[in-house]
């Protein structure tokens, strides 16, 4: 299958909202982003419709509408659903014409010429009770839907092709050589247009784009034609109620929408629980009118189907009549093959993310499976991550967390930004002489610890870091550490206890001034023995100096 649904990789947040959503699990996780399992996808347009962060996108053909409508050679013709009326609230036919014809379009039919072939062949095998139970052929995602999931029941959906393709053969048969482009709410329908039918797929969001590029508005109008009973085909119902039924048929007519209800309707007729049935399937919630263009732009159900029953007439399209070949589609076998575990695959798949006993399977969906073996299974298939498992991880990241409080020496205490105690660890409870965290849990961080490093930081915005304190109550000296997570709205204080280290320090500088006070005694003592030298030596020198003056004078006095 062509990739029609494409992911903005950028834009994955891993919120797996889009399997939650998707009815059969065609989606996988690499890399913590989403992949479309193409093989298995119905193209519901349901992750489209529901990704919260937009990551996924349809495949545009505006450019290849562009080409055509630039290529004169060939007449580009517009087959246009009639859900149009929900979506440009307030136009018609006519001022939709008006505004395409702007655009280039040789001509716009609508879809609801198509919608009247395929009813009469309907008609017609419900007249020749062609099969005890019979399904509709209009939706292509139920089409998928039968031909991947319940191939074995493919014998029982129509073998006719869809208004879409039904009107593009007839404008194709009546022009020669023209190109047809369909314009509507279904995603899937650029996939059924694949094989050569239609040429070219826009959903309304495209249309309005290229009208909005091109500087063209759709007028409001009215119509007030009466043969146009088949524009009923895009709600619930609308197919059988445009039906001519005979009374003595001996079928009982049903129709069914959503995936789920059709999912669980081809399960009853798979087991053999329905029968003379002749059912009406719509994939999307209130038929075509809830499609993924008008749920995602424009979701107003009841006035979307209100817009479509005062738009319909009462009388069919006079539209030719073909034989039965010419609308005539073989369906081929396009079952989904899974590779299936074993029990014991699945019990070590499960036991890897700490369930080892059923009751362990909380089985709460948030990977997007319904139930944890569902998961398991997707594991071993290649489409989930083992790490998708929410309650798996909150245990795996508690734990984590928990052996980090529980053998750290530090001290943490988490408070909220009313400086209420909301987490205190076995180290922090020692070293505040508290028997059970129970005890304070609540309280006031006052009531361990002076408030104002904390109040610093909530006031001016800075974290404290390596702040030494000394709580006398305590007897005790920490090296504290205070920081703010903004988003969580906690602060976190991570203490040590440098008690042995501080007295140490106190110690050693008590040592050192110890010995600084004996050298200042010694040196003082050296320098009174220095100045005692000193004056000694200062009266031996006067004295020698005396006598030597008094020996020379004698000297001098014998010489005369």
């Amino acid at each position: 299958m062509p990739e029609f649904l494409k992911l903005k990789k950028s834009d994955c947040r891993n919120c797996y909202k889009c399997i939650r959503h998707c009815p059969v699990k065609s989606i996988r996780f690499s890399g913590n982003r989403a992949h479309v399992v193409y093989d298995e996808c119905i193209l519901c347009g349901q992750c489209y419709v529901i990704c919260p962060q937009n990551a996924k996108e349809t495949v545009d053909e505006t450019e290849i509408v562009d080409v055509m409508l630039a290529d004169k050679s060939a007449p580009v013709y517009v087959s246009l659903a009639p859900s149009f009326i929900a979506y440009f609230e307030g136009a018609s036919i006519r001022t939709m014409t008006d505004a395409l014809l702007k655009l280039g379009f040789a001509a716009v039919e609508e879809t609801a010429v198509g919608a009247t072939l395929v009813k009469r062949e309907y008609e017609k095998a419900v007249k020749e009770k062609r099969s005890d139970v019979m399904i509709t052929s209009c939706c292509h995602s139920v089409n998928l839907l039968i031909g991947k999931y319940y191939p074995d029941l493919m014998k029982y959906l129509l073998p006719v092709v869809s208004p879409m393709q039904a009107h593009c053969l007839d404008i194709k048969k009546r022009v020669p050589g023209a190109k047809t482009v369909f314009i509507g709410p279904c995603l899937s329908k650029k996939d059924e247009a694949y094989n050569g039918t239609v040429d070219a797929v826009l959903t309304f969001r495209e249309l309005a784009t290229m009208l909005k590029r091109a500087g063209v508005t759709v007028e409001n109008g009215e119509d007030n034609e009466e043969k146009t009973r088949a524009r009923l085909f895009p709600v619930v119902g609308g197919v059988i109620r445009t039906m001519d039924i005979p009374e003595d048929s001996g079928y009982t007519y049903l129709t069914v929408d959503g995936v789920e209800n059709c999912k669980a309707a081809l399960s009853d007729i798979a087991a053999g629980n329905v029968h003379n049935c002749f059912i009406e399937m719509n994939a999307c919630a209130g038929g075509c009118i809830g499609g993924p263009v008008m749920e995602k732009y424009r979701n107003s159900p009841v006035r979307h189907y209100k817009a479509i029953l005062e738009y319909a007439g009462k009388e069919d399209f006079g539209v030719p009549a073909y034989a039965s070949e010419f609308l005539h589609k073989d369906r081929g076998y396009i079952g989904v093959t899974k590779v299936m575990p074993t029990e014991d695959e699945i019990r070590a798949i499960l036991k890897s993310t700490g369930k080892v006993k059923p009751s362990d399977e909380l089985n709460c969906g948030t990977c997007g499976y319904e139930t944890c073996r569902e998961k398991a299974i997707a594991v071993f298939q290649g489409k989930a991550d083992i790490n998708m498992c929410l309650p798996f991880l909150m245990q795996k990241a508690e734990r984590f967390t928990g052996n980090i409080l529980s053998n750290t020496p530090n001290g943490i205490i988490v408070v909220n930004e009313d400086l209420e105690v909301q987490q205190i660890n076995k180290s922090a409870l020692k070293m505040f002489n508290i028997q059970s965290a129970a005890d304070v849990m609540g309280d006031q961080i006052v009531r361990l610890m002076d408030p104002l490093p904390f109040l610093d930081v909530l006031d001016e915005h800075k974290q404290v870091r390596g702040r030494r304190e000394y709580y006398a109550e305590y007897n005790k000296y920490f090296d504290l550490t205070i920081i703010h997570d903004k988003a969580s709205r906690i602060l976190i204080a991570i203490l040590r206890d440098i008690t042995d280290e501080e007295e140490e320090r106190i110690k050693k500088e008590n040592i050192s001034r110890a010995t600084v006070d004996i050298a200042d005694k010694v040196v003082d003592k050296q320098m009174r023995i220095v100045q005692e030298i000193a004056s000694l030596l200062g009266e031996t020198a006067a004295e020698t100096k005396i006598a030597l003056t008094k020996l020379k004078e004698s000297i001098a006095h014998e010489d005369e």
